[in-house]
């Protein structure tokens, strides 16, 4: 292997470099608000595996054949000049050094040296130690996942309608989602809607398919009580079982087996429990807290001044409960990495840093059809004007792609959906406990000899 040739802090010597790894909300919102306060006098580097920024919110309507995958990634080139996209995925840091080293999509090295690092990594699946689970179920965190679960939805009902087996009918047509959270609720609510569609137009009859919620606590527990309950009574109203203090202890090829002993026939098993910090977190070797990096309320690492961290991967002290950390949201990575940009720009210029403060603006959950739940300002909304405030928040949200978001909703609202297996994405190139959901796995492909390149 070939030594690794290592710049100096910029490009010509004299600018800064700051290397921003990940490109989820967390890290797309601090690389823009950095270049935003420092123009060009910045040499910014974005380390990602992919080339845009996820609006994950919005990824169960691309499950669900609602939105095209391209709605929901905005191009990382909407980024300021000022900010290039290293392309690839973060396998060494050393602090010391102050050298990070990435693998690009071709298999080659690259490394380079920073005055300052600003780590967004974001998160991974969470997996439980339950036999059969890293075989079987599929997670869902980025657009590789979700395509495939389109592509799968699609099969299992076309081949149960092409079965004469009525065992084998039933199996296909049973979706087990566990994990009653965010994803794993809105999965449920808009995935049952999508595939009643699909066995109609098959011709499997009202009552053909069977979905299932699995969760150890409540539906959206730890949220507001009004989210949760009108959550849980739309999924009900739709027919989906609702299992609360119930959990998956084996899954097989052909089905489940929960606590109480049921064996539930399936061939879909949807994990969703929740997530962990990627982890390159783990392997940083600095104080970490719930499995995320110690951040002061600056967001700089204790005895790293030149190191910052924020969203799912650091753990920031809530000012608003003392003691405790922010919760791993979109919302807290968002504003975060605001936060990281302006006050990394702030350290390079040797001003004093903010501490990261929030107040609670109110959540929304999008549950298809007209149905959706909101509490914004902690205004309690349901059906009609919840979905208004839920669409209106998630086109704000997104910093791109508006336009064609809005035009995708309204086509939905009058055409019927198209059911095509596209194929693209196969069932081995999203392995449930990979460390990049949000890239393909292709596990036969082989790379050239190791090449290193420095930056």
């Amino acid at each position: 292997m070939s030594a690794h040739r290592v710049e100096g802090p910029g490009p010509t010597g004299t600018r800064p470099r700051v290397v921003v790894v990940g490109s989820g909300f967390a890290g797309y919102n601090a690389a823009r608000s950095l270049a935003r306060a420092t123009g060009d006098t910045v040499d910014i580097v974005l380390v990602s595996p992919t080339n845009y920024f996820l609006y994950l919110p919005l990824l169960p309507e691309v499950a669900s054949g609602v939105l095209e995958p391209r709605r929901i990634s905005v191009s990382l080139g909407t980024l300021p000049p000022a900010v290039r996209h290293a392309h690839g995925e973060v396998d060494d840091l050393d602090l010391a050094q102050r050298t990070v080293r990435w693998m690009d999509p071709e298999g080659v090295h690259h490394t380079t040296t920073y005055d300052r690092i600003v780590l967004a990594v974001g998160s991974v699946h969470k997996l439980m130690p339950i036999p059969g689970l890293s075989e079987y179920a599929h997670g869902f965190r980025g657009i590789p996942e979700a395509l495939y679960l389109r592509d799968h939805l699609i099969r299992q009902i076309d081949l149960a309608a092409g079965s004469d087996d009525p065992d084998e009918r039933r199996a296909r047509c049973t979706f087990v989602v566990v994990g009653a959270g965010y994803t794993g609720t809105e999965v449920a609510a808009q995935g049952v809607l999508f595939t009643q569609d699909l066995a109609r137009s098959r011709g499997l009859g009202e009552g053909a398919v069977r979905w299932l919620l699995v969760s150890r606590g409540k539906v959206l527990s730890g949220l507001d009580e009004h989210l949760g309950a009108t959550a849980d009574r739309v999924l009900r109203e739709r027919g989906v079982e609702v299992r609360t203090g119930e959990t998956v202890e084996e899954a097989t090829a052909d089905g489940v087996r929960l606590r109480g002993g049921e064996q539930v026939p399936t061939r879909t098993l949807l994990w969703c429990v929740g997530v962990r910090p990627d982890p390159l977190i783990s392997e940083v070797g600095l104080e970490l807290a719930e499995g995320r990096l110690v951040v002061e309320p600056t967001l700089t690492v204790p005895g790293h001044p030149e190191v910052f961290a924020c969203g799912d991967a650091a753990a920031v002290p809530d000012r608003t409960r003392p003691g405790q950390y922010t919760a791993m949201t979109a919302q807290h990575a968002e504003r975060q990495g605001r936060l990281a940009g302006r006050n990394v720009a702030a350290s390079l210029r040797g001003r004093r840093l903010r501490r990261y403060r929030h107040r609670d603006l109110g959540f929304v959950v999008d549950l298809g059809s007209t149905d959706a739940a909101a509490n914004p300002l902690h205004l309690r909304l349901a059906g009609l004007p919840a979905k208004a405030v839920a669409r209106g928040y998630h086109l704000l949200s997104m910093p791109g792609n508006r336009v064609r978001t809005a035009a995708d909703w309204l086509l939905d609202a009058v055409l019927p959906r198209q059911a095509t297996q596209l194929g693209l994405v196969r069932s081995t190139s999203v392995p449930i406990d990979t460390s990049s959901p949000e890239v393909p796995h292709h596990p036969q492909m082989s790379f050239p000899p190791e090449r290193s390149h420095g930056h």
